[in-house]
């Protein structure tokens, strides 16, 4: 099993609440790291036919049966489950009762907060982090971005493209149809692709949809989808305190580089050497460990771009607690001098001395920025006061 840096933060909250639920993607490690933290708690997967039936048919009893508390897997699949239990820790409302986990937040982060209330602390856990993947030193800037960062392709050495085209199947087939009644599930994975193509870009859902297939509307809530099941999620500018003539249009991104590199058709490492979207895969990269950092402490993320109207463009303004964290990102192996124009401007407009994160390995102290080779992303997220 691989260490997952979430277990301190969840045992922690455990210890203060009565319910702690954990979501995340499908495969992102969930169950396992919830059965290994409380190896003491029954376990009851609500994916199981028969005990989904059981909870939807007697809830009072199927709690009963579970006298010292439980860990609940995807208990998303019966929401209202989650007023009983809610009746249970008002009778009961000891630290570590249960624990829940979801694969997507549509429903249960909704339900979860009007019914649970005070009751229950929520994380999110993502895809593994660089300095979780035991064995990144080994690897390549290319090899690591195709095969993603799900424990599963690691842990059990499959094949990237044939895990990531049934993760894709199983994502459509059962999550898509669970959440959401889409009728033309070919159509949706024809947007999911067309998201992949637009990562890292200014959203666009009117152009998004056209180019789908579908109206404004339908595009719309496609993406939320996507964002309630953590494939997608929007990076928001910011406009606070800078000027008003800013760019207010989020960007979107794919949080696991592997997926986005099998959506895009990239079916080896050597692809990405010299691919028209390794810029965009490996901003998407930087962006996702920036947000597990944050998830991995129990934090929500203070993460923006910036961009105004005469063209400045920063790909990362990391708020923490000693202000704004400028971080631009370049995925070539060589620093050019044209680097550090993004964050030269920005300095001259904000005093703030920013990070290059670049496709090479080593790190520099230089006068424009501090410079981060892709394998210190790791040491960067993890030191931001979240």
């Amino acid at each position: 099993m691989i260490a997952r840096a979430m277990t301190e933060k969840l045992t922690s909250l455990s210890q203060q609440y009565p319910v702690v639920a954990v979501t995340g993607p499908r495969q992102s490690g969930k169950t396992t790291l919830v059965k290994a933290t409380f190896p003491n708690l029954a376990y009851a997967s609500l994916e199981d036919p028969d005990v989904r039936e059981f909870a939807r048919t007697d809830p009072r009893r199927f709690l009963a049966s579970l006298k010292g508390g439980a860990v609940l897997d995807e208990v998303q699949r019966v929401p209202d489950l989650l007023s009983y239990i809610q009746t249970e820790v008002d009778l009961d409302d000891r630290p570590g009762r249960f624990v829940l986990t979801g694969s997507a937040n549509l429903m249960l982060l909704e339900a979860v907060s009007q019914t649970l209330a005070g009751r229950v602390a929520m994380l999110t856990l993502l895809p593994l982090s660089l300095s979780e993947l035991q064995g990144a030193a080994a690897l390549s800037l290319e090899e690591t971005l195709f095969r993603g960062f799900y424990p599963r392709v690691h842990a059990m050495g499959r094949d990237p493209t044939e895990w990531y085209a049934n993760y894709v199947t199983t994502f459509v087939e059962r999550d898509v149809r669970n959440i959401m009644a889409i009728g033309d599930l070919d159509r949706f994975q024809t947007f999911l692709r067309m998201c992949a193509a637009r990562s890292g870009q200014l959203l666009n859902l009117s152009s998004l949809g056209a180019d789908a297939g579908v109206t404004h509307n339908t595009a719309r809530s496609w993406l939320s989808l996507l964002e309630a099941c953590y494939i997608t999620r929007r990076l928001p500018p910011y406009f606070r305190n800078l000027s008003k003539r800013l760019v207010r249009t989020p960007k979107l991104y794919f949080l696991d580089p592997g997926l986005l590199c099998y959506l895009l058709g990239i079916h080896d490492p050597g692809t990405l050497m010299t691919h028209a979207a390794r810029g965009p895969i490996f901003e998407s990269f930087v962006f996702a460990e920036l947000l597990k950092a944050a998830f991995n402490r129990g934090r929500l993320p203070r993460i923006y771009f910036y961009r105004d109207h005469r063209g400045l463009e920063v790909d990362f303004l990391v708020e923490d607690r000693s202000g704004l964290i400028p971080v631009e990102v370049k995925s070539g192996t060589t620093i050019a001098s044209d680097f550090f124009k993004s964050l030269n401007e920005f300095y001259c407009l904000t005093q703030r001395r920013g990070m290059l994160v670049f496709g090479g390995d080593r790190d520099e102290d230089r006068f424009e920025a501090q410079v981060i080779g892709w394998r210190g992303v790791m040491g960067l997220a993890d030191s931001i006061s979240w």
